[in-house]
C-alpha cells in the first residue's frame, strides 16, 4: 500500500497501546520490526514474532534491534509462549492474511495477562470494495501481493467475543486531507475507510 497506510496506523497503535515502558510486549507478525524497535526504544521489553526469516533478518539489521527478542514462528499455529506472558499484545496489519481469525485472536488472548491489553490493526474491510489488498515490492522491485481473506468488521468482532475477550474499543480511520498532504498517493481514497483498530482485553469475571 505504500507508506501512507503505515503513517496512518502508527500513531493509532501508540494511542491504543498506551504507556509501554517497563511492560512485556509481544508483536505478532512483526515483519521488519517497525513497531517492535520503536516500542523497545520507548522502554518496553519486546518479543517480536514472524514466520519469515528474511523479514526478521531485515529487522535484526536495524539500529536498536539488539533490544528486541526476535522469534521465528508461524502465527497461524499456537504461539510458543505460556498463558499470560505479556502485558500488551500487538498484531499490526496481519489480520486480513489469517484464514482462521477466531483461532488467531484466541491465541492473542491466551498469552496476554488478565489485566493486559491486545491491539489489533487491519486494513479496513471497506478497502476490498475498492479492489485493494495489501502489497509490497521485493528487492527486485516486483510487486508481491500476499494472500488475503476478505472479511467484514463483524467477523473480526465475533472472533474476539468467541475468544472470550472484551471489546474495549473499535476505531475506524478514513483517509483525510492531512494524510493526503503528506502522502499524495492516498488521494484517490480521500474520505474512504482505510484502517480499523481493535482494542481488546480479557473479559473480567
Amino acid at each position: 500500500m505504500g507508506n501512507w497506510l503505515l503513517a496512518l496506523e502508527e500513531p493509532e497503535v501508540d494511542r491504543a497501546l498506551g504507556e509501554v515502558a517497563g511492560r512485556d510486549v509481544l508483536d505478532v507478525g512483526t515483519g521488519t520490526g517497525r513497531h517492535a524497535i520503536r516500542l523497545a526504544d520507548a522502554g518496553a521489553r519486546v518479543t517480536a514474532l514472524d514466520f519469515s526469516e528474511g523479514m526478521l533478518a531485515k529487522a535484526r539489521a536495524k539500529a536498536g534491534a539488539a533490544q528486541v527478542r526476535f522469534v521465528v514462528h508461524d502465527a497461524t499455529t499456537p504461539l510458543p509462549f505460556a498463558d499470560g506472558s505479556f502485558d500488551r499484545v500487538l498484531s499490526s496489519l496481519v489480520l486480513e492474511h489469517i484464514r482462521d481469525v477466531r483461532a488467531f485472536i484466541r491465541e492473542l488472548g491466551r498469552v496476554v495477562r488478565h489485566d493486559g491489553r491486545i491491539v489489533v490493526t487491519a486494513m479496513h474491510p471497506a478497502m476490498f470494495e475498492k479492489g485493494i489488498s495489501a502489497s509490497f515490492r521485493d528487492e527486485a522491485g516486483a510487486e508481491v501481493r500476499p494472500r488475503s481473506y476478505p472479511m467484514g468488521l463483524a467477523d473480526y468482532l465475533a472472533g474476539a467475543v468467541e475468544a472470550g475477550l472484551a471489546v474495549v474499543g473499535v476505531a475506524e480511520h478514513a483517509v483525510d486531507e492531512a494524510l493526503v498532504a503528506r502522502h499524495p498517493r492516498a488521494g484517490k481514497l480521500l474520505g474512504w475507510p482505510a484502517l480499523v483498530v481493535l482494542t481488546l482485553a480479557p473479559a473480567q469475571t
